[in-house]
């Protein structure tokens, strides 16, 4: 196994930069000159992002930024010891030592294993205190191969293997009166996520309370057992993401708070999470259910905002329609290829009163015959059927992403309801949320302890279904079907500018965010209608073009300007190019996010302006599209095919173009705007804002070159 640190990643009493982003880019230099990544600027980007979302500052005058990239080859430790120390967001002041973590996509579990032990040791002061005071680099990377079990202390074994989470967390629970479960998570799963968990174990031995932590990280989760669960006081989740199997907590007292508040103050969160505890109108997480408030960015436990709340909710509603619609508008396109456009007339009579052995032959002279139009006929059906849960997936999963799984039967129901009363997409949307709600406040209530297993599976489904339902029923399902009605009567009678101005809308919303949920709201409306277009009403067809046009347009555009000036683009971003045709080809808009990513202020408007442009002209050609997705994949079932690639064309050859002249005369830190326009490479970027990252070493001299 390659070794994660070697005296050419240490670097010591240094100057790297002023800010947290300077630090991080010379760090990712000398990872790459190592030959460890192919990219140092796709490594850098990749920690910055992680640390846009928590910061890696621990108290200790510590940083741990870290990041998973397809960039780094060979999982790596870069060190440095800052002279003068850079803040990293600790609440105690600025890091002087500063460990980088680079791990390929796909670490193995040894390897991850290692790095977080890593982290687990740098919460050991006599371990950081050894460090500060090293004298060269030999003695840095034997210091952390020892941390690590490499490297056998004198007059002791290495360790074979890390310590599980229940042989390092478990205390005797004779010497405790108090017990305090603990989960651990954050994104990348490395550093924070370890670094919690023992910073949450080291304050419950000084404090006298036994805690028992799972981490659910990146090298593997042992789960609490179950047993030691039942018997504790409290649960405190650290996280930055959703907790994995929450239900087994069910009617706990809880706390929960950012991955990186266990860093910062174990010992006041344990302290928490025993006054919930003693406090009888105490928080306690519902049996069966997940708790209704997500993990924030700041310290402290301060509630989702609402509009982050609406947002995470309706996107996952969306994110697992999505799924339904896809394969069923394809199987629907199929459909129309095998048995051609008057398939939707005869699917329903074929596929009751025909087989494979009793082929249809009264329906006229169909694409491909009595076989074709058998075949086509099933899968039409099958996609029309699938597109039928459309609404129903939508209401069900906003439901679930509010109650977790008692909410879904309540969120089908009323989502059925909805398509029943021709409430559409609207009435999914609020029947969602209205199913999430009911069932969320249901499962809060106090329940005896006899009914507490019958509430998740029985009582919630049941009352939430009854009241979500009944009230569509009585009371909504009727207005929100006149507005439904009135808005497609109002769409299906634009012509003209009016329709021209709507592609235009829809164009530059599914380029603004890539796959987001702008894109999103704009995808869902296209095929929220689909099946409501006719040969006499080809609007709702026509917008479901101009979406699918509009959003192959941001990676085509890409894939083109990495054709056409390859210079000025990261060896990173070429490969990504190539992918970039396929992607784009098949309407798969996150094509361009690694593109967008690492320069966003120039990508996304150009793609706006391209999308744009498409979403009009798709529009004003009348082009119509009865399949949801595929991009030409599914040219059978787009009318006025060739308008439509040429709307495509010229919307990526604009926004190719604009992204190139941003890209040339426009400066951005890292970039030239002379007359190459060409990238300065990570090692001369570097020399030029901060001479002494990435510094030239040997084992012998310290000095930076």
């Amino acid at each position: 196994m390659a070794s994660l640190i070697t005296t050419e990643l240490v670097a010591l009493d240094v100057g790297l930069g002023t800010k947290t982003s300077e630090v991080i880019h010379a760090l990712a230099a000398t990872i790459a000159e190592q030959r460890r990544a192919s990219s140092a600027e796709d490594l850098a980007t990749a920690a910055i992002a992680r640390e846009e979302k928590t910061p890696t500052g621990v108290p200790g005058g510590i940083a741990i930024p870290h990041a998973r990239t397809d960039a780094v080859s060979v999982p790596s430790l870069a060190m440095a010891r800052l002279e003068p120390p850079v803040d990293f967001g600790a609440k105690d002041g600025p890091a002087d030592l500063v460990f980088m973590i680079a791990a390929p996509e796909g670490a193995d579990k040894e390897h991850l294993a290692l790095l977080s032990k890593l982290a687990r040791s740098l919460v050991k002061k006599d371990f950081v205190a050894s460090l500060r005071a090293a004298a060269d680099h030999q003695e840095v990377v034997g210091l952390v191969e020892t941390a690590l079990g490499l490297r056998e202390v004198e007059g002791e074994a290495a360790p074979v293997s890390g310590q599980t989470d229940s042989e390092n967390r478990r205390a005797d629970a004779a010497d405790h009166s108090r017990r305090v479960v603990a989960v651990t998570a954050c994104p990348t799963g490395i550093a924070h996520t370890y670094m919690a968990a023992d910073g949450l174990a080291q304050a419950g031995s000084d404090m006298g309370v036994e805690v028992t932590t799972e981490t659910q990280g990146s090298s593997g989760t042992t789960p609490i057992d179950p047993a030691v669960i039942k018997r504790a006081d409290a649960v405190i989740f650290a996280v930055d993401v959703d907790v994995r199997d929450k239900a087994r907590f069910g009617g706990k007292p809880y706390v929960q708070v950012p991955v990186k508040a266990g860093i910062d103050d174990p010992q006041g969160l344990i302290t928490r999470a025993l006054a919930e505890a003693d406090d009888p109108d105490g928080r306690r997480l519902a049996a069966g259910q997940a708790d209704d408030e997500a993990s924030t960015r700041s310290h402290g436990e301060s509630r989702e905002g609402v509009g982050a709340h609406l947002k995470r909710v309706l996107l996952t509603g969306v994110s697992y329609m999505i799924p339904f619609v896809a394969a069923g508008g394809l199987l629907m396109a199929l459909g129309f290829l095998l048995g051609g456009f008057d398939i939707p007339d005869y699917a329903e009579d074929i596929v009751l009163g025909n087989s494979l052995w009793n082929l249809p032959t009264e329906f006229g002279d169909l694409a491909l015959g009595p076989l074709g139009a058998y075949l086509g006929a099933v899968s039409f059906q099958i996609g029309t059927l699938s597109m039928g849960f459309l609404v129903a997936a939508l209401a069900g999963y906003i439901a679930f992403a509010i109650a977790d799984r008692p909410g879904l039967a309540p969120g089908f129901t009323v989502g059925a309801v909805a398509a029943f009363m021709d409430a559409g997409f609207i009435g999914g949307i609020i029947g969602g949320l209205l199913a999430g709600y009911i069932a969320q406040w249901i499962g809060s209530r106090p329940a005896p302890r006899w009914l507490q297993g019958l509430m998740p599976v029985v009582i919630i489904p049941l009352l939430a279904s009854l009241i979500s339902s009944g009230l569509m029923f009585m009371v909504l399902g009727g207005p929100i079907s006149a507005l439904t009605q009135g808005l497609n009567a109002w769409l299906s009678s634009m012509t003209g500018a009016a329709a021209i101005f709507l592609g235009l809308i829809l164009g530059v919303m599914m380029a603004i965010d890539l796959g987001g949920p702008v894109n999103k709201v704009a995808y869902s409306f296209a095929v929220a209608g689909l099946a409501s277009g006719t040969a006499e009403n080809p609007v709702p067809w026509e917008i479901m073009a101009t979406v699918m046009a509009a959003g192959m347009v941001p990676p085509l555009a890409m894939a083109l300007a990495t054709a056409l000036r390859p210079r000025i683009f990261s060896p990173a971003e070429k490969e990504n190019g190539k992918a970039a045709w396929l992607l784009g080809a098949a309407f798969i808009s996150e094509g361009a996010i690694p593109f967008a990513a690492s320069d966003p202020l120039r990508v996304i408007p150009a793609s706006m302006v391209g999308a744009g442009v498409t979403g009009g002209m798709t529009m004003a050609f009348s082009v119509t599209s009865q399949a949801p997705h595929g991009g030409v994949f599914v040219f059978f079932a787009i009318d006025s095919f060739l308008l439509f690639v040429l709307s495509v064309a010229v919307g990526t050859v604009i926004s190719a173009l604009l992204v190139l002249a941003l890209k040339i005369f426009v400066r951005k830190d890292g970039y030239a705007s002379g007359e190459q326009g060409d990238p300065v490479s990570s090692g001369e970027q570097h020399a030029q804002t901060a001479p002494q990252a990435g510094p030239a070493r040997s084992n012998d001299d310290e000095s930076v070159s």
